[in-house]
């Protein structure tokens, strides 16, 4: 009998750069000890000048991300498929068996190789079993992406809201927007963002009393199963 293939390497690649020693962080909070965390990024190699120049389109192109030292920028998504493509190809290909694309954000040209984590289809799948019917509220970094939240969850049987929480933003301005949150009452609350930390996650706790889905703790529990 075959032994079963045990990973010890998962691949991570963000969409903006490497290091994000905080990413890793909230993801080997969560998997077993002895897995190795091989982060890339997207954006690695590119200049800030060059990370400018691909600017989204419109707002369903639109991804937000934090850069190593601690920019914020907002970026093209058809942009970031090709380079977080031939990242995770590279991974495959230094035998890491098991890889996770750290941005909840949706990749329909995405080259899928292998045992590969997508955050947004992990977050969609919670939603649908524990949430049939209800309403669900997501904090979205941008504003943009806040506009089309509806669009991006809204099933039958689910109603939408959303508030727009810029992940690094401080203590205070987590608390209005938790606060804003939960004056719009709903049954599930989604942090739809692989930025978003277990620290934002408590803040949160303390002006909304519901469940709180942390996107980046939620895809990490997905590889913690595959690999132990």
């Amino acid at each position: 009998m075959n032994k079963p293939l045990k990973h010890t390497r998962l691949g991570v690649v963000v969409i903006g750069q490497s290091p994000r020693p905080s990413v890793a962080a909230e993801i080997a909070a969560v998997v077993p000890p002895d897995v190795a965390i091989e982060l890339r990024g997207a954006l690695d190699g590119m200049s800030r000048a060059e990370i400018d120049a691909i600017a989204p389109r419109d707002a369903t192109d639109a991804l937000f991300t934090l850069l190593p030292n601690g920019d914020a920028v907002t970026i093209s998504k058809k942009a970031i498929e090709l380079r977080a493509s031939l990242q995770l190809a590279q991974l495959k290909h230094e035998g890491v068996g098991v890889t996770m694309l750290a941005c909840t954000g949706k990749f329909p040209n995405l080259s899928k190789v292998g045992l590969l984590i997508l955050p947004s289809i992990v977050l969609h799948r919670i939603v649908d079993a524990v949430l049939p019917r209800g309403r669900i509220g997501v904090f979205s970094p941008l504003a943009e992406q806040t506009a089309l939240i509806d669009r991006k969850w809204r099933r039958e049987g689910l109603e939408v809201v959303g508030v727009t929480l810029r992940p690094g933003s401080d203590d205070a301005a987590v608390d209005r927007a938790a606060r804003a949150m939960a004056d719009k009452h709903p049954d599930l609350v989604v942090m739809d963002c692989m930025s978003y930390s277990s620290a934002n996650k408590a803040r949160v706790r303390l002006s909304y009393p519901g469940p709180v889905i942390l996107a980046i703790a939620a895809a990490a529990r997905v590889v913690a199963e595959l690999v132990s």
